[in-house]
């Protein structure tokens, strides 16, 4: 069993939204990539035919009549394993294609830049309506069905509608470790390159993969302050370690030296640390729904505590960007759990429902595709006008998702 109780010794606690995948990512290299005749002839109806044991879906990224667009060959699939193969051949607006169902993300790629050929990933789906979301795109959410059987609560209980819910989470967590992997080594290569701007930029994009499972991460007690402990919060006498130092680096000194590549190296090393932790995790089973709970919750005490106040990323003005993900990362604890949240208290699983969606439209208010992480700088002007207003945000949904760690532990 793990814990996802804030860290005693710092202000802050978890973190950052939409790296690899969930549900049962195994990232498969089936199936050829979509071409311009696929996506030509698409949404034509029909479901895929199965092929290596799974479904086979190809998703073409292209312009099309002058739009970015993301074209899948076909719109449904048998229950069962589902493989989408993704290809972007000239579309620069789309960058990601996500596999929704509600407000889960069960599969996902990012970095789908175009000259992309071929990326995929694999889950496995019951009969049920599903989204395929790709930001971007001139039509960003397409329906997409799944026929077979779909398992009902009245058949599984709520215990296994539970379980099932803590395993899902477990494969979102390998999921964004997978990518945090790979962001890791991308910023460690841009650092040993000495180019500032560069690691600036992969600094940016490593953030919000580490910032959406913080709560795993912290139940790590020398792993976390490890990667992610900030300079107010370091004992004297401690190395200080992790993405803070190299972000005081990068975004204040703007410089690169022999203990800045020492730093990226130790990211790198610190993240393999954990892949194998979180991977033993899901192996073992050890994610209970009371500790989903109480992450969900803990993340937007992080933001409350070090976001809003500007402390995280001190040096990047980034604080944003973690906020963003801290709030993804709390969704998808929630969204977890929601199906049997949905049979313990269905009025207030609606009201946590919607007070997402009003914590995210008011966050796509800061938004700005030219800035590093897609957000804006919290500058001292920015926090002084907003910080009250986001707490308030914050604090409106923390109130009821609060409640929730205790419905499920006593199911």
């Amino acid at each position: 069993m793990i814990s996802f109780a804030p860290r005693s010794f710092r202000s802050a606690a978890p973190a950052v939204l939409a790296g690899m995948a969930v549900l049962t990512l195994s990232l498969s290299a089936c199936g050829s990539a979509a071409t311009t005749d696929n996506a030509a002839n698409a949404l034509k109806g029909g479901a895929a035919t199965v092929s290596n044991g799974a479904a086979q879906i190809a998703v073409s990224v292209e312009k099309v009549d002058g739009e970015d667009a993301c074209v899948p060959e076909f719109t449904s699939a048998p229950a069962g394993p589902v493989t989408f193969t993704i290809a972007n051949k000239d579309a620069s607006a789309v960058s990601e294609v996500e596999l929704l169902s509600d407000k889960r993300i069960l599969g996902e790629r990012e970095n789908v830049i175009p000259g992309l050929k071929s990326v995929s990933f694999t889950v496995t789906l019951t009969g049920g309506e599903y989204q395929l979301y790709c930001p971007g795109a001139s039509k960003e959410y397409q329906p997409f069905t799944v026929t077979g059987a779909a398992a009902s609560a009245a058949a599984n209980g709520v215990s296994d509608l539970l379980k099932q819910g803590t395993d899902g989470y477990a494969k979102y967590v390998s999921g964004q470790v997978d990518s945090l992997v790979l962001a890791a080594a991308a910023l460690q290569a841009a650092v040993d390159s000495g180019d500032v701007t560069a690691s600036q930029k992969a600094y940016a994009e490593a953030r919000p993969f580490f910032e959406r499972i913080e709560p795993v991460a912290e139940s790590f007690p020398d792993l976390d302050p490890a990667l992610d402990l900030r300079v107010a919060d370091v004992e004297p006498g401690t190395e200080w370690t992790g993405f803070h130092p190299l972000e005081k680096d990068l975004f204040e000194a703007k410089a690169i030296t022999a203990s800045s590549k020492a730093l990226a190296a130790g990211i790198v090393k610190n993240v393999a640390t954990l892949k194998t932790l979180t991977a033993e995790l899901e192996t073992n089973a050890s994610y209970k729904p009371e500790e989903l709970a109480n992450g969900a919750s803990g993340l937007l005490e992080e933001v409350q505590s070090s976001k809003i106040t500007g402390e995280e990323e001190a040096y990047s003005k980034l604080d944003l960007v973690d906020f963003a993900a801290n709030i993804e990362g709390s969704q998808q604890a929630f969204e977890y759990l929601k199906p049997a949240l949905n049979e313990i208290d269905a009025t207030l699983t609606k009201q946590i429902s919607g007070q997402f969606e009003t914590v995210n439209t008011a966050l796509d208010g800061y938004k700005d595709a030219n800035a590093l992480g897609g957000f804006k700088a919290y500058t001292d002007e920015l926090k002084k006008s907003d910080a009250a207003k986001l707490t308030a945000l914050i604090q409106s949904l923390q109130a009821p998702l609060a409640k929730i760690a205790e419905k499920v532990a006593t199911v």
